[in-house]
């Protein structure tokens, strides 16, 4: 048998058994430290896989393990025959941005308590807009913003403001809750009925899906209104 055959190419794993297709289906976290690397190797050669270059790699340091690669040269990986300067590179900077990731601390989340400090949020950037821009914040259990989306552009109705578009992303971002925001052009931030009327469709959508609409937000000329204190959510 030759070393082309002996060497059983990715390829030539069943479908669900390839590192790619794995990580796809199943989650990066399912994958074995030489599966992960291999995704990074890219592809082997003519007598080697990019898993037996991992396992190669990995074999390096036996008692370091994995986290030989953190202090690890691009040269020393380039000596295993088929890493080549390339993969070596490539292996080094996942490393490295693993690295910062791990050291870098986290960005302390916005904690919203009041209308107030949702509109200070907004009303300088949207007071001049010539446009309406409906916004949504995602909070988490902690009414900390986890995130804010724009959801539409232009004159509100119900079918650009759909609770389709609105509550997509919430959905995929396990929000427990949300505030809309949007401004007036016109510089008047009293709600119009169609404002009113988006509302309250969001606000019972919201409670089928378990993700609470806690106010909207009207941005006008430097000043806003609250549905929620004017008791219209």
């Amino acid at each position: 048998m030759n070393h082309t055959r002996k060497a059983a190419m990715i390829k030539e794993l069943p479908f669900e058994e390839r590192p790619r297709e794995k990580l796809v289906q199943y989650g990066a976290e399912t994958l074995s430290n030489s599966e992960l690397l291999a995704i990074l190797i890219g592809s082997g050669t003519k007598e080697v896989s990019a898993i037996m270059l991992a396992n190669r790699i990995l074999a390096l340091e036996e008692e370091a393990g994995i986290s030989y690669l953190t202090n690890c040269l691009p040269e020393e990986l380039s000596d295993i025959p088929g890493m080549g300067m390339a993969k070596s590179c490539q292996i080094i900077a996942a490393i490295e941005l693993g690295k910062r990731i791990a050291t870098k601390p986290k960005m302390k989340r916005i904690n919203i308590k009041s209308p107030n400090e949702v509109a200070s949020l907004f009303i300088e950037e949207m007071r001049y807009l010539k446009k309406e821009y409906f916004k949504v914040l995602l909070l988490n259990t902690k009414n900390e913003i986890i995130m804010i989306e724009n959801i539409s552009i232009g004159s509100l109705n119900s079918s650009v403001v759909h609770p389709r578009e609105v509550f997509c992303t919430a959905i995929k971002k396990s929000a427990c809750s949300m505030i809309a925001v949007h401004n007036h052009p016109s510089g008047n931030p009293m709600p119009s009925q169609t404002d009113i009327d988006i509302t309250k469709r969001l606000v019972e959508a919201g409670e089928i899906l378990g993700i609470k609409v806690l106010d909207h937000l009207i941005i006008g000329d430097g000043i806003y209104v609250s549905l929620k204190e004017k008791m219209l959510l």
